[in-house]
């Protein structure tokens, strides 16, 4: 993958729906070699797919909370996560280090249904306890990182 593959990935990440006519514009290519370049990012799996984004709220998802997942002793990381994938409510989820095995992302209609959501995600076999945290505000989220891609064209990386 090169420079212009990255920027590719970056004008992609802003806007998925652009044409290969825009991509090619933007990166300095034609159409065709910008097909071609997108073509061999989705065929190796860089490029693993496109879809809409949605505002939560205009869909009836107006609360967001992260909840840690603290496993019990005898609990498997695999069978706690796929028990996780289960639940519609879980949007995200990341195993990460430290006391809690996993934090989830969870998207709700309202304080109640979160409130019975925890109860489910507690009843999950290998699951000890939770910690919740509940989203206030989100002021942004799913941005693209396109760190370093100035560097690499000014020669700086």
């Amino acid at each position: 993958m090169d420079h212009v593959d990255r920027k590719i990935i970056a004008a992609l990440r802003e806007n998925g729906r652009a044409t290969y006519a825009d991509l090619g514009r933007s990166v300095g290519l034609s159409a065709s070699s910008v097909h071609e370049r997108v073509g061999k990012l989705e065929a190796s799996g860089v490029i693993t797919g496109y879809h809409a984004m949605v505002d939560p709220n205009a869909v009836g998802l107006g609360v967001t909370a992260l909840v840690g997942i603290h496993p019990t002793d005898t609990a498997t990381d695999e069978d706690v996560a796929d028990a996780l994938g289960g639940l519609d409510e879980v949007e995200s989820c990341y195993a990460v280090a430290g006391d809690e095995a996993f934090v989830v992302k969870v998207r709700v209609s309202t304080v109640d249904e979160l409130e019975r959501c925890l109860g489910r995600l507690r009843r999950i076999p290998g699951v000890g306890r939770t910690n919740t945290t509940v989203v206030l505000s989100t002021r942004f989220e799913g941005r693209p990182n396109n760190a370093g891609l100035d560097e690499v064209a000014t020669g700086k990386a």
